[in-house]
């Protein structure tokens, strides 16, 4: 999954999770059942699952580019620098 995919996954479950949730309270409202509420939200949290979880081929639109190894060598790796620590005094 590139990281286009892993935003639209991101988008794809708030969307879905908050529809099924106004649409679980409506129901659950007019029909003044509380289990229906419930059984209509824990579908919307397994269809979201199913949408969301499995890496889809619609994920990997974006695909990176690695270098290969051998051009990796030819780059210098990066170094980390730590600043020294100051020293404070009391006056």
């Amino acid at each position: 999954m590139d990281w286009q995919g892993q935003k639209l996954v991101e988008q794809l479950m708030q969307i879905l999770l908050v529809i099924s949730g106004v649409v679980a309270v409506v129901v659950g409202y007019t029909t003044e059942s509380f289990r229906t509420m419930m059984l209509i939200y824990a579908g919307g949290v397994v269809l979201t699952t199913l949408i969301t979880i499995p890496n889809w081929p619609f994920y990997n639109r974006h695909p990176l580019k690695w270098l290969d190894p051998s051009e990796a060598e030819k780059h210098p790796k990066p170094q980390v620098v730590v600043a020294p620590k100051k020293k404070f005094s009391k006056k």
